[in-house]
């Protein structure tokens, strides 16, 4: 019963992940499942439906429909939808059920395309990882299939990669992401998967820099380096200056943050900018080597978590307030930072 939660949720499985990235980008994304995976998707693990709506459908497998494999009546309601819903593209996510079943994605993304006539992606989702690596393998497909070679860099054009609400737990985290931006002078910003559409992801090469929020976004950021040259770094413009001065009380502590990784980087810098703290990161996500320190660690189990805190002296714990359910003989102070992938609640909130 290793991987066991008796205090804690379930965290935003890789399908809701990939499903975010895919939100305002115009496009059609079916989720091969039979209702369920949909169903929590939009009820629990995407905060933009409260204002805006995206084109997510299920694709209604039925039991016969799975063990048998009927990839043509898929393919039958796609096509259906194409003629309705005005699209520049068609996504289709996997879920436990075409794992099992060893779906053939190369084949059904060449049917669709073929009957659709739209391009399509698939991501291959198996609904056993967690949200960040949904996002990771669609924000590489995105650029590997549309970003075009023709773009030439513009000046002052900034990309931002790896923003979406599960990472960033804000739903209009593009807009104070842009504002920041501009105020440092950049004059126009994509963030891709999140306040812009498909065409920005096709105009990717032309971006001056890219800024990664996420560890999600890491990846797609060395393809676009390595196929355009465009250099990025990483960074969390989102803390308030609040919370920036409750951090920089807190020099000389031993602290733990939990939270995605590049997330948890901002607010270490933070907090040794008001003076030496020793300070360590951890993640129940994906934890890139390129941006960690050696005292950094991953969580895998809510034991695990427990242990560590509790045991390992930390005066300060910062992280997800769902988390002190799992806490109960740690005795030092816990400061809130929300991460919508973790509990479902928004900084918005």
């Amino acid at each position: 019963m290793k991987g066991l939660l008796k205090y804690l949720s379930p965290f935003a499985p890789d399908q809701s992940g990939a499903a975010s990235v895919l939100y305002d980008l115009g496009g059609i994304t079916v989720i091969c499942d039979a209702g369920g995976c949909t169903g929590n998707i939009c009820g629990f693990d995407e905060p933009r439906w409260f204002i805006r709506k995206s084109a997510i459908f299920s694709a209604g497998l039925r039991d016969m429909d799975a063990i048998l494999g009927r990839d043509d009546r898929l393919i039958d309601k796609l096509k259906d939808t194409a003629r309705k819903v005005d699209a520049s593209f068609a996504a289709i996510i996997g879920t436990p059920v075409p794992a099992v079943i060893a779906t053939d994605y190369k084949a059904l993304k060449r049917m669709a395309e073929k009957r659709c006539k739209l391009p399509v992606i698939t991501i291959e989702c198996t609904g056993t990882q967690l949200y960040d690596v949904g996002e990771e393998e669609t924000y590489l497909q995105l650029f590997e299939r549309f970003a075009e070679d023709t773009s030439a860099v513009v000046p002052g054009r900034v990309g931002v990669i790896g923003a979406t609400p599960l990472d960033l737990s804000h739903i209009n985290a593009d807009q104070k992401i842009r504002e920041h931006l501009l105020k440092e002078g950049y004059r126009e910003v994509f963030c891709y998967g999140m306040g812009s559409g498909l065409d920005a992801v096709k105009a990717a090469g032309s971006a001056e820099k890219n800024l990664v929020v996420s560890p999600a976004g890491l990846k797609a950021a060395e393809y676009l380096k390595k196929r355009f040259g465009t250099p990025y770094r990483t960074g969390y413009p989102l803390l308030t200056e609040d919370f920036k001065e409750t951090l920089h009380g807190l020099s000389g502590k031993k602290i733990l943050i939990v939270h995605q990784q590049i997330a948890a980087n901002e607010i270490r810098k933070e907090i040794r900018t008001g003076g030496p703290a020793d300070v360590t990161a951890a993640t129940w996500f994906l934890q890139d080597e390129s941006v960690k320190e050696p005292s950094d660690f991953c969580l895998s189990t809510e034991k695990q978590f427990a242990e560590t805190v509790c045991q390992g002296g930390y005066e300060v714990v910062i992280g997800d307030q769902k988390l002190t359910r799992a806490l109960r003989e740690y005795k030092g102070s816990f400061i809130h930072i929300p991460h919508f992938a973790v509990s479902g609640e928004c900084a918005d909130d």
